[in-house]
């Protein structure tokens, strides 16, 4: 027990090094023209040095918050909106999703063409087949990246047994130990699968979660770009590679949001119920749909 507390706090401050060697030399994991550097970022990216300096970076806003809470504020009004417009500019890929399913149909069943061509001069053109399945891309970009914007406008389906009993600062307490045991410990488990998962098909030799530096450096000498276009039929969509990354996206920007729900559960526990809401920006239907909106 008192190891691993000796552990944490000697990786608490080898952040301060860690992120200031990173920022100074920023050759050796940004240029991507050196095999080594692209090695050093796949193994950074999810390591315990990097979890340690995002970790020691919460704390130090965290403290610094809770002493000037119009700076927490600000966290909290970037963070939301960070996911609000994220989450609304790709919610359009909804409609196009149902705009190429409507195409497809036409395709196939009136002008029963095999293949679709779009564009003048060097044409764009894929069997039909390859549209139908990027279908689950336009899906994808709506799941992942909408998942926090649907959050802050409370539009996850919850199931609740105890917490619209409570007084209102035992809601916030619970919202709070929700988002610290619960949504930031889960994003970090995604990002940490999910980025060696999506190295994994982008990069030869396959980097492991179980690799340390020195055995990814010895890598990077046969290192080459293999970034995966299989598809899961011979016309098939052939991007599924973009699914690996949006995976990181999603685990990123739950993270994200998982801070800013825990500073403003703070917030409006420390300032009590007058603060609910405070500079939350939802979505409205517009004039006259007040009794709808009151059932979501």
């Amino acid at each position: 027990m008192g190891d691993g507390v000796v552990w944490i706090f000697q990786n608490i401050a080898l952040a301060f090094y860690n992120l200031g060697y990173a920022i100074t030399n920023p050759s050796l994991w940004l240029d991507w023209s050196d095999k080594q550097a692209i090695m050093r970022f796949v193994y950074y990216g999810g390591s315990v040095e990097f979890f340690f300096v995002v970790f020691t970076t919460f704390l130090i806003v965290t403290a610094i918050g809770m002493w000037k809470h119009n700076f927490m504020w600000a966290i909290v009004r970037g963070l939301e909106g960070f996911a609000n417009t994220t989450g609304r500019f790709f919610a359009w890929a909804g409609l196009l999703m149902v705009l190429q399913q409507v195409i497809i149909v036409f395709m196939q069943r009136i002008f029963t063409r095999p293949d679709i061509v779009f564009g003048f001069g060097v044409p764009l053109q894929f069997d039909i087949s390859w549209y139908a399945e990027e279908l689950k891309f336009y899906n994808a970009l709506v799941v992942a990246l909408c998942a926090s914007y649907t959050f802050v406008q409370g539009g996850h389906v919850r199931v609740d047994l105890v917490y619209a009993g409570v007084k209102y600062r035992t809601k916030k307490m619970i919202d709070m130990f929700g988002s610290l045991f619960f949504m930031l410990p889960a994003a970090t488990l995604i990002w940490l699968y999910g980025w060696f998962f999506m190295w994994r098909h982008l990069i030869v030799p396959k980097p492991s979660a179980s690799d340390q530096l020195e055995r990814l450096l010895l890598k990077a000498r046969a290192l080459r770009w293999n970034v995966e276009t299989i598809g899961f039929s011979p016309n098939g969509f052939s991007g599924y590679f973009l699914f690996k990354i949006l995976l990181v996206a999603f685990a990123g920007m739950i993270f994200l949001h998982g801070i800013a729900f825990f500073y403003r559960s703070y917030l409006e526990w420390k300032e009590g119920p007058e603060s609910e809401g405070k500079y939350l920006d939802k979505d409205s239907l517009g004039e006259g749909e007040e009794a709808y909106e009151g059932t979501h």
